[in-house]
């Protein structure tokens, strides 16, 4: 089990219709922060990563709008959780000090990232030696 506090996967709303279904994302409501910056990766090729840090004060959801990838989350203890991401009526919300890679994605795969703050390159962790020391554990 993962020792990242607050990590969870967060199931949204999903309104069925015959003529295609619905999910939305409401900040503050569905997730525990205002939305600040919305970013998307796609077209990652095989066997490629994406992430591989941590953020300082930032927090994030994540949602697979299309496809699947592998979300793995690491606590500073070296455990990890990983997360399957394939349907866009759920995502994984990662408070601030939560180290995460996204592996595995699929063809045509889309994944949403929503942040609780505008890009700032100081936020970033990317030694994790140093998000040991920073991290609560």
């Amino acid at each position: 089990m993962v020792m990242t506090t607050g990590v969870r996967k967060i199931e949204l709303p999903k309104i069925e219709d015959r003529r295609g279904n619905l999910s939305f994302i409401e900040g503050g409501r569905h997730i525990p922060f205002d939305i600040k910056r919305a970013y998307w990766i796609y077209d990652v090729p095989g066997g490629q990563y994406r992430g591989g840090h941590a953020y300082r004060t930032q927090q994030e959801f994540i949602v697979a709008l299309s496809g699947s990838f592998e979300l793995l989350v690491r606590g500073a203890d070296g455990q990890e959780q990983r997360y399957f991401l394939n349907r866009s009526y759920y995502g994984v919300y990662l408070p601030a000090l939560t180290w995460r890679q996204l592996t595995d994605f699929s063809t045509n795969s889309l994944a949403l990232v929503l942040s609780s703050g505008a890009f700032d390159e100081s936020d970033y962790i990317y030694d994790f030696d140093e998000y040991k020391r920073l991290s609560p554990l």
